[in-house]
Protein backbone atom coordinates (compact mmCIF):
# COMPACT_ATOMS: atom_id res chain seq x y z
CA UNK A 1 0.00 0.00 0.00
CA UNK A 2 2.52 2.27 0.48
CA UNK A 3 4.37 1.88 -2.42
CA UNK A 4 1.46 2.13 -4.30
CA UNK A 5 0.91 5.62 -2.35
CA UNK A 6 4.68 6.74 -2.58
CA UNK A 7 4.69 5.73 -6.68
CA UNK A 8 1.22 8.41 -6.75
CA UNK A 9 2.92 11.02 -5.31
CA UNK A 10 5.94 10.78 -7.29
CA UNK A 11 3.49 11.22 -10.73
CA UNK A 12 1.70 13.60 -9.25
CA UNK A 13 5.07 15.63 -8.14
CA UNK A 14 6.21 14.95 -11.81
CA UNK A 15 2.81 16.47 -13.21
CA UNK A 16 2.87 19.29 -11.11
CA UNK A 17 6.67 20.09 -11.90
CA UNK A 18 6.07 19.70 -15.81
CA UNK A 19 3.48 22.59 -15.09
CA UNK A 20 5.55 24.87 -13.16
CA UNK A 21 7.58 24.77 -15.98
CA UNK A 22 4.94 25.95 -18.73
CA UNK A 23 4.28 28.60 -16.00
CA UNK A 24 7.64 29.81 -16.22
CA UNK A 25 8.57 29.48 -19.93
CA UNK A 26 6.61 32.40 -20.98
CA UNK A 27 8.58 34.63 -18.16
CA UNK A 28 11.76 33.33 -19.86
CA UNK A 29 11.11 33.94 -23.14
CA UNK A 30 9.85 37.47 -22.24
CA UNK A 31 13.37 37.99 -20.61
CA UNK A 32 15.23 36.44 -23.71
CA UNK A 33 13.47 38.56 -25.78
CA UNK A 34 13.67 41.65 -24.23
CA UNK A 35 17.54 41.63 -24.22
CA UNK A 36 17.78 40.28 -27.73
CA UNK A 37 18.49 42.12 -31.23
CA UNK A 38 15.15 43.24 -32.77
CA UNK A 39 17.12 42.28 -36.36
CA UNK A 40 17.36 38.77 -35.08
CA UNK A 41 14.17 38.26 -33.86
CA UNK A 42 12.57 39.10 -36.62
CA UNK A 43 14.41 37.01 -38.76
CA UNK A 44 15.04 33.97 -36.83
CA UNK A 45 12.16 33.86 -34.08
CA UNK A 46 11.95 33.86 -30.63
CA UNK A 47 14.07 31.79 -28.33
CA UNK A 48 14.90 30.82 -24.80
CA UNK A 49 18.32 32.44 -25.02
CA UNK A 50 19.29 35.89 -26.46
CA UNK A 51 21.40 34.93 -29.50
CA UNK A 52 22.39 38.40 -30.32
CA UNK A 53 22.50 40.00 -26.92
CA UNK A 54 20.97 43.44 -26.90
CA UNK A 55 20.06 46.50 -24.43
CA UNK A 56 18.27 48.37 -27.35
CA UNK A 57 15.57 48.02 -26.31
CA UNK A 58 16.15 48.97 -22.61
CA UNK A 59 17.84 52.37 -23.95
CA UNK A 60 14.90 53.36 -25.84
CA UNK A 61 12.35 52.72 -22.91
CA UNK A 62 15.07 54.55 -20.34
CA UNK A 63 16.04 57.44 -22.44
CA UNK A 64 14.49 60.09 -20.04
CA UNK A 65 15.45 58.17 -16.84
CA UNK A 66 14.21 61.06 -14.64
CA UNK A 67 10.65 60.53 -15.93
CA UNK A 68 10.70 56.72 -15.64
CA UNK A 69 11.68 57.42 -11.90
CA UNK A 70 9.01 59.82 -11.67
CA UNK A 71 6.43 58.03 -12.90
CA UNK A 72 7.49 55.14 -11.19
CA UNK A 73 6.52 57.23 -7.78
CA UNK A 74 3.20 58.01 -9.21
CA UNK A 75 2.27 54.78 -9.72
CA UNK A 76 3.38 53.62 -6.30
CA UNK A 77 1.62 56.28 -4.49
CA UNK A 78 -1.29 55.86 -6.40
CA UNK A 79 -1.47 51.79 -6.03
CA UNK A 80 -0.36 52.05 -2.11
CA UNK A 81 -2.85 54.45 -1.34
CA UNK A 82 -5.46 52.87 -3.41
CA UNK A 83 -5.28 49.92 -2.11
CA UNK A 84 -5.02 50.99 1.01
CA UNK A 85 -8.73 52.70 1.16
CA UNK A 86 -10.22 50.46 -1.31
CA UNK A 87 -8.95 47.29 0.84
CA UNK A 88 -10.89 49.56 3.85
CA UNK A 89 -13.65 50.29 2.32
CA UNK A 90 -14.20 47.09 0.84
CA UNK A 91 -14.12 44.82 4.15
CA UNK A 92 -16.47 46.96 5.51
CA UNK A 93 -19.03 47.21 2.97
CA UNK A 94 -18.13 43.06 3.08
CA UNK A 95 -18.86 43.36 6.88
CA UNK A 96 -21.82 44.67 6.92
CA UNK A 97 -24.09 42.58 4.35
CA UNK A 98 -22.58 39.41 5.99
CA UNK A 99 -25.04 40.91 8.90
CA UNK A 100 -28.23 39.87 8.76
CA UNK A 101 -29.71 41.50 11.68
CA UNK A 102 -28.36 44.99 9.52
CA UNK A 103 -31.93 46.02 8.19
CA UNK A 104 -30.15 47.98 5.27
CA UNK A 105 -27.73 45.07 4.28
CA UNK A 106 -30.03 44.40 1.09
CA UNK A 107 -29.60 47.85 -0.25
CA UNK A 108 -26.38 47.93 0.44
CA UNK A 109 -25.79 44.79 -1.33
CA UNK A 110 -28.07 45.96 -4.32
CA UNK A 111 -25.90 49.16 -4.22
CA UNK A 112 -22.59 48.06 -4.15
CA UNK A 113 -23.60 45.57 -7.70
CA UNK A 114 -26.01 47.14 -9.53
CA UNK A 115 -22.71 48.86 -11.69
CA UNK A 116 -22.19 45.68 -12.68
CA UNK A 117 -25.05 45.59 -14.50
CA UNK A 118 -25.96 48.93 -15.54
CA UNK A 119 -23.53 51.58 -16.48
CA UNK A 120 -24.28 54.90 -17.92
CA UNK A 121 -21.21 54.94 -20.45
CA UNK A 122 -17.94 56.46 -21.37
CA UNK A 123 -19.12 60.17 -22.51
CA UNK A 124 -21.54 60.77 -19.18
CA UNK A 125 -18.66 59.96 -17.07
CA UNK A 126 -16.06 61.86 -18.51
CA UNK A 127 -18.56 64.93 -18.15
CA UNK A 128 -19.34 63.83 -15.15
CA UNK A 129 -15.66 63.63 -13.90
CA UNK A 130 -14.27 67.06 -15.51
CA UNK A 131 -17.01 69.47 -15.82
CA UNK A 132 -18.91 68.56 -12.19
CA UNK A 133 -16.11 66.84 -10.09
CA UNK A 134 -13.24 69.03 -11.49
CA UNK A 135 -10.84 66.15 -11.07
CA UNK A 136 -9.27 66.17 -14.40
CA UNK A 137 -5.45 65.87 -14.06
CA UNK A 138 -5.47 65.00 -10.63
CA UNK A 139 -4.21 62.11 -8.98
CA UNK A 140 -7.67 61.73 -7.13
CA UNK A 141 -9.27 60.72 -10.08
CA UNK A 142 -6.76 57.61 -10.72
CA UNK A 143 -7.84 56.44 -6.96
CA UNK A 144 -11.16 57.11 -6.23
CA UNK A 145 -12.90 54.83 -9.68
CA UNK A 146 -11.34 51.74 -8.41
CA UNK A 147 -11.99 51.56 -4.59
CA UNK A 148 -15.08 49.52 -4.20
CA UNK A 149 -14.64 46.62 -6.69
CA UNK A 150 -17.61 44.22 -6.20
CA UNK A 151 -15.74 40.92 -7.06
CA UNK A 152 -13.98 41.67 -4.21
CA UNK A 153 -16.19 42.73 -1.78
CA UNK A 154 -17.99 39.51 -2.91
CA UNK A 155 -14.52 37.27 -1.97
CA UNK A 156 -14.46 39.04 1.90
CA UNK A 157 -17.71 38.38 2.05
CA UNK A 158 -17.79 34.64 1.35
CA UNK A 159 -14.55 34.58 3.54
CA UNK A 160 -16.27 36.89 6.77
CA UNK A 161 -19.71 34.71 6.52
CA UNK A 162 -17.65 32.08 8.02
CA UNK A 163 -16.88 33.76 11.01
CA UNK A 164 -19.18 32.50 13.84
CA UNK A 165 -21.72 34.79 15.50
CA UNK A 166 -20.91 33.54 18.72
CA UNK A 167 -18.03 35.13 18.31
CA UNK A 168 -19.29 38.76 17.19
CA UNK A 169 -21.69 38.30 19.47
CA UNK A 170 -18.92 37.96 22.82
CA UNK A 171 -18.02 41.11 22.07
CA UNK A 172 -20.94 42.60 22.42
CA UNK A 173 -20.92 40.97 25.55
CA UNK A 174 -17.50 42.78 26.54
CA UNK A 175 -18.84 46.28 25.53
CA UNK A 176 -17.15 46.62 22.08
CA UNK A 177 -19.03 48.07 19.76
CA UNK A 178 -18.93 47.46 15.89
CA UNK A 179 -16.01 49.55 14.79
CA UNK A 180 -13.98 48.03 17.58
CA UNK A 181 -15.56 44.87 16.65
CA UNK A 182 -14.52 44.78 12.99
CA UNK A 183 -10.64 46.30 14.02
CA UNK A 184 -10.21 44.07 16.90
CA UNK A 185 -12.19 40.40 16.22
CA UNK A 186 -13.14 40.53 12.00
CA UNK A 187 -9.73 41.97 10.30
CA UNK A 188 -7.28 39.95 12.19
CA UNK A 189 -9.07 36.76 11.55
CA UNK A 190 -9.59 37.43 8.08
CA UNK A 191 -5.86 38.29 7.28
CA UNK A 192 -5.77 35.76 4.67
CA UNK A 193 -8.41 36.98 2.93
CA UNK A 194 -7.89 41.15 3.32
CA UNK A 195 -4.17 40.31 1.88
CA UNK A 196 -5.00 38.67 -1.25
CA UNK A 197 -7.91 41.56 -1.91
CA UNK A 198 -5.08 43.86 -1.04
CA UNK A 199 -2.68 42.71 -3.50
CA UNK A 200 -5.60 42.51 -6.21
CA UNK A 201 -6.49 45.75 -5.47
CA UNK A 202 -2.43 46.78 -5.62
CA UNK A 203 -2.10 45.13 -9.19
CA UNK A 204 -5.29 46.15 -10.23
CA UNK A 205 -3.73 50.22 -9.72
CA UNK A 206 -0.31 49.54 -10.69
CA UNK A 207 -1.61 48.02 -14.19
CA UNK A 208 -4.13 50.74 -14.76
CA UNK A 209 -3.56 53.15 -17.46
CA UNK A 210 -7.17 53.86 -18.84
CA UNK A 211 -8.27 56.49 -16.36
CA UNK A 212 -4.53 58.35 -16.54
CA UNK A 213 -5.66 58.31 -20.64
CA UNK A 214 -8.54 59.87 -20.35
CA UNK A 215 -8.41 62.51 -17.41
CA UNK A 216 -4.29 63.19 -17.35
CA UNK A 217 -2.39 65.55 -19.55
CA UNK A 218 0.23 67.09 -17.35
CA UNK A 219 3.41 65.57 -17.38
CA UNK A 220 4.45 65.65 -14.03
CA UNK A 221 1.02 63.16 -13.02
CA UNK A 222 1.75 60.36 -15.76
CA UNK A 223 1.80 56.97 -14.34
CA UNK A 224 4.40 54.38 -15.18
CA UNK A 225 2.09 52.34 -17.53
CA UNK A 226 0.76 55.72 -19.72
CA UNK A 227 4.25 57.18 -20.20
CA UNK A 228 5.38 53.44 -21.65
CA UNK A 229 2.64 53.13 -23.53
CA UNK A 230 2.96 56.08 -25.25
CA UNK A 231 6.80 55.34 -25.73
CA UNK A 232 5.43 52.43 -27.48
CA UNK A 233 3.66 54.09 -29.55
CA UNK A 234 6.17 56.82 -30.71
CA UNK A 235 8.08 54.06 -31.70
CA UNK A 236 5.24 52.16 -33.57
CA UNK A 237 4.69 55.42 -35.10
CA UNK A 238 8.15 55.79 -36.30
CA UNK A 239 8.16 52.69 -38.00
CA UNK A 240 4.90 52.48 -40.09
CA UNK A 241 4.88 53.42 -43.60
CA UNK A 242 3.74 56.65 -43.04
CA UNK A 243 6.56 57.95 -40.69
CA UNK A 244 8.48 56.25 -43.59
CA UNK A 245 7.47 57.93 -46.28
CA UNK A 246 8.49 60.95 -45.57
CA UNK A 247 12.06 59.92 -46.35
CA UNK A 248 14.08 60.19 -42.55
CA UNK A 249 17.75 59.05 -43.17
CA UNK A 250 16.92 56.66 -40.09
CA UNK A 251 17.83 52.47 -40.45
CA UNK A 252 13.74 51.86 -38.74
CA UNK A 253 14.66 48.20 -38.91
CA UNK A 254 16.76 48.53 -36.02
CA UNK A 255 14.08 50.30 -33.81
CA UNK A 256 13.10 47.76 -31.10
CA UNK A 257 9.57 46.62 -31.63
CA UNK A 258 8.93 43.45 -30.07
CA UNK A 259 12.22 43.68 -28.10
CA UNK A 260 10.70 46.99 -26.65
CA UNK A 261 7.27 45.66 -25.79
CA UNK A 262 8.71 42.91 -23.85
CA UNK A 263 10.81 45.09 -22.07
CA UNK A 264 7.85 47.53 -21.13
CA UNK A 265 6.35 44.27 -19.28
CA UNK A 266 9.39 43.41 -17.39
CA UNK A 267 9.49 47.26 -16.44
CA UNK A 268 5.79 47.26 -15.62
CA UNK A 269 6.02 43.76 -13.86
CA UNK A 270 9.50 43.49 -11.91
CA UNK A 271 8.26 45.26 -8.56
CA UNK A 272 5.20 42.38 -8.53
CA UNK A 273 7.34 39.72 -9.44
CA UNK A 274 9.57 40.39 -6.55
CA UNK A 275 6.58 41.13 -4.37
CA UNK A 276 4.28 37.78 -5.13
CA UNK A 277 6.65 34.81 -3.21
CA UNK A 278 5.92 37.10 -0.09
CA UNK A 279 2.19 36.91 -0.35
CA UNK A 280 1.29 33.66 -1.95
CA UNK A 281 0.79 32.07 0.69
CA UNK A 282 -1.84 34.00 1.77
CA UNK A 283 -3.14 34.63 -2.13
CA UNK A 284 -3.75 31.24 -2.00
CA UNK A 285 -5.56 30.41 1.05
CA UNK A 286 -7.71 33.33 0.10
CA UNK A 287 -9.11 32.42 -2.50
CA UNK A 288 -9.57 28.93 -1.56
CA UNK A 289 -11.19 30.29 1.42
CA UNK A 290 -13.35 32.74 0.72
CA UNK A 291 -14.73 31.05 -2.35
CA UNK A 292 -16.07 28.24 -0.59
CA UNK A 293 -19.12 30.51 0.87
CA UNK A 294 -20.45 33.66 -1.21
Amino acid sequence: MSKRVNSSNFFIHILLGAIAVLCILPIVFVVSISFSDEQDVLKNGYAAFPRVFSLEAYRMMLKSPGQILHSYLVTTFVSVVGSVIGLTLSSMVAYVITRKDFKASRFITLAVFFPLLFQAGLVPFYIYVVKFLKLKDTLTILIIPYLVIPWLVLLLKGYMSKIPKSIIESGWLDGAGEVSIFFRIVAPMTKSGLATVGLFYFLNYWNDWWLSLLFISDKAKIPLQLLLQRILSNAEFMRSTLFQSVGVDIDLTKLPGDTARMATALLVAGPILFAFPFIQRFLVRGITVGSIKG
